[in-house]
């Protein structure tokens, strides 16, 4: 469902970056684009809104694996009472990391791919958040010989690669490493 009035959800966007700026000390630069200009021209996001962030704390926002990043996102599809499935018509982004981190779990994906492949074995990926399993499974798509599935709760989800045909087969669980989210 789309976004019923862009203007006043990017205005409602600015007002909430413009007071992460001014109360939580924040110093971010921002540019929104709503409507056709927000499209993603890959098609993996389903974007409505973009909005790009840059300036001196825009380090910040990219750290830990862009949890600062996905946690605004998360905020402002709050803030627009976006349903979860939703959340993608809202995007973030800051020094083109999405882009890259989608290049880096393709690489990822056909050295997987080429693993199981190779050895009839499944491979299990690490946790992760919806969005990046989600371009995980795309990237499989274009490669035949397996097939992916995602197990696991909450942020215990993880997506599992399997050679074709064989979803059967037992997969490890991927374990978080010690002291993991501890800082």
């Amino acid at each position: 469902m789309p976004i019923d009035n862009l203007q006043q959800a990017a205005q409602t966007i600015a007002g909430f970056l413009s007071n992460l700026n001014k109360l939580g000390g924040m110093r971010l630069k921002y540019r929104i684009v709503a409507g056709d200009g927000a499209r993603d021209p890959k098609g993996l996001e389903a974007r409505q809104i973009y909005v790009e962030l840059s300036g001196p704390d825009a380090p910040l926002l990219t750290q830990h694996n862009g949890e600062l990043l996905r946690a605004l996102e998360t905020v402002a599809a709050q803030m627009l009472r976006l349903d979860q499935r939703e959340h993608d018509l809202i995007s973030f982004d800051s020094g083109n990391y999405k882009a890259l981190r989608a290049e880096e779990l393709r690489l990822q994906a056909e050295a997987a791919a080429e693993k199981v492949l190779k050895t009839g074995v499944p491979f299990s990926f690490p946790p992760m958040n919806s969005r990046e399993r989600r371009l995980l499974h795309l990237a499989f798509r274009s490669i035949e010989g397996v097939e992916t599935a995602s197990s696991g709760e909450g942020p215990g989800r993880f997506l599992a690669v399997y050679p074709a045909g064989k979803t059967d087969l037992p997969v490890q669980v991927p374990t978080r490493p010690r002291n993991f989210g501890r800082r």
